[in-house]
């Protein structure tokens, strides 16, 4: 199974703002639409970075309320580990594991297309896991 197949179960509705958006805006977005992080965009639409809820809380922590006024480009994570639709469910797993992150956005021939998180992989996995655990049923069944 590869991020294609959870894309097309998802969708590939995307949440992006600005780099110049300011911290207290951002949280307001993650609640409002019940999500976990955002990917910054450039003004050509490219991946420019991602802050996530951690990121937000880490932000506070540091350097107190004050700083929901500063942009989050001063925050993001601007290194962004991407994803292609034809990387696989292990690969994902690997990537999100080693690098302890629960997002990736999905880019092909530089423009982001979607958005995986480690739910969806889990729940992509467990899907895969049923439907062997069926067809081998079925195979013991008629055997």
């Amino acid at each position: 199974m590869n991020v294609a197949a959870i894309l097309k179960e998802k969708g590939r509705g995307v949440f992006t703002t600005a780099p110049d958006t300011s911290l207290l805006e951002i949280t307001k977005l993650l609640g409002m639409h019940r999500i976990g992080c955002i990917v910054i965009t450039s003004a050509d639409g490219k991946v420019s970075g991602i802050v996530s809820e951690r990121d937000v809380v880490r932000e506070i922590s540091r350097a107190g309320a004050s700083v929901l006024t500063e942009p989050v480009e001063r925050c993001m994570t601007k290194s962004v580990v991407t994803c292609r639709e034809a990387d696989t469910i292990d690969h994902l797993m690997a990537q999100m594991t080693a690098h302890r992150f629960r997002h990736m956005p999905v880019v092909e021939k530089g423009r982001l297309i979607g958005l995986v998180s480690i739910g969806d992989v889990v729940r992509m996995r467990i899907a895969e896991a049923e439907m062997e655990a069926a067809a081998m049923r079925e195979y013991i069944a008629t055997g």
